[in-house]
Order: C-alpha cells, then sequence, then structure tokens
C-alpha cells in the first residue's frame, strides 16, 4: 500500500483544497474514498456513485495512467475541521488507507498556503512555487511518486531537476519559501507537496512541450 504519511493542511474559511492520493497499481480498478474520522458510516459499501464514494462538500477525479485520485473539498468550514483519510475499497466491504492528513479550516490566514495549486512551466524551462507560513520547522519541497522525495531548506535535485529553496520574508506575508525548479522534462508533470514542519501544502506542475519558434532565417534554392 502506497502511503506518504499524515500532515497537515490549512485552509481559510470558505476557501478549498485539492489532496492527491496515489495508490499502487493493484487498486486502479477499485472504489476510491475520502473518509472522516469519526463518521465511519461514510466509508461503508452499502452505496456506490459512478465507482467512487465520498463526503459532502468533496468531489474526486482519477487518473488511472498516473495512480492517482484526487480529492477536492470546497466551500470550507471550520465544522470541516478534523481528520481525513483517503482510502480504496477492496474484498467487497474491506478499506485500505493509503492517505492520512489533518485539515484545520480557520477564520484567519492559513497557517501555510500558496497562491494556487496548479502550475504550468514549459519543457527545459523552470518554475517557481511561493509558500507562505507563519509556523516554525523544517522547510522542504518533496515530489511525489513511488515514494516521496524530499529536498530539505537549500537546494538539491530531484529526479535530475535542480531545486532551490530560498527563504524570504515578505512585509505583508511573513515568511515566504521561494522554490525554484530548472530543467523541466514532460516527466516533471504531477503532484509536489511544500512543507514547514508537519503542514503540507499540495501543488500540481504541469510541464507542456516548448512552442517551435519558426527562425526568421531564409531557405536559400540552387
Amino acid at each position: 500500500v502506497v502511503s506518504t504519511g499524515a500532515y497537515r493542511v490549512s485552509v481559510k474559511t470558505g476557501g478549498s483544497i485539492t489532496i492527491p492520493c496515489r495508490y499502487d497499481l493493484k487498486y486502479k480498478n477499485n472504489v476510491k474514498y475520502l473518509c472522516k474520522v469519526g463518521h465511519l458510516q461514510i466509508c461503508s459499501p452499502d452505496v456506490q456513485t459512478d465507482h467512487f464514494k465520498s463526503i459532502d462538500k468533496a468531489s474526486i477525479s482519477h487518473d488511472i495512467n498516473k495512480q492517482t485520485f484526487t480529492v477536492t473539498m470546497t466551500d470550507l468550514g471550520t465544522e470541516d475541521s478534523g481528520r481525513y483519510w483517503c482510502a480504496v475499497e477492496i474484498n467487497g466491504g474491506s478499506d485500505v488507507m493509503i492517505e492520512r492528513f489533518q485539515l484545520s479550516v480557520t477564520a484567519g490566514t492559513p497557517e501555510l498556503y500558496v497562491d494556487q495549486q496548479e502550475v504550468t512551466g514549459v519543457e527545459g524551462g523552470s518554475v517557481i512555487v511561493k509558500c507562505y507560513y507563519r509556523n516554525t520547522g523544517n522547510r522542504k519541497w518533496c515530489k511525489i511518486r513511488d515514494s516521496v522525495q524530499c529536498v530539505w531548506e537549500n537546494s538539491g535535485t530531484t529526479e535530475g531537476k535542480s531545486v532551490t529553496l530560498q527563504q524570504t520574508t515578505d512585509a505583508t506575508r511573513g515568511n515566504v519559501l521561494t522554490v525554484t525548479i530548472s530543467g523541466l522534462k514532460m516527466d516533471s508533470t504531477g503532484w509536489y507537496r511544500c512543507g514547514v514542519g508537519d503542514l503540507m501544502m499540495p501543488v500540481h506542475i504541469t510541464v507542456r512541450q516548448q512552442t517551435t519558434t519558426q527562425s526568421t532565417s531564409t531557405m536559400t534554392s540552387e
């Protein structure tokens, strides 16, 4: 079973969050869920809709080629705070937990957030992700695939790409962790996480092929 461990996500009241849940290939055709601790009936296998089961305020999309399903929760209120897990159904009733996270919904500024969870870059280029936070803890940037590969505090490489972490302070937003990923490849597309302490914020990066620019050089005929 693929599990990247428990972590916390912080969201502002009325906001939304998307969580990627990666699973073993053997579960690609199993029913996928989002479950909340304390509401076990939500995970019971008696009602199935379009191969997915979920809870209020949540929707699930599935990229079977990436062995990942994503859970998007919208219009969140403080009552939605709590512990959640992503799971798959096996043997007609049992559940396998594949991802755990603690959701904290607050009326104030989230403890860790990004401007957007979806970032796009071009092959061979770079992308910059700014993570804003107010707590203390080890800072890291992680790639989520078969295993979680992380760069801590400063710089390093993940899957051959250069990753630089720079810590600054913004006058209005406070602490900023700027993540720069260089040398993007097409297979760089996927889910990543910005982390400070036990807080995580998933970020999806999409890499597109660079548009071929026609040169102005002229062809000479014989």
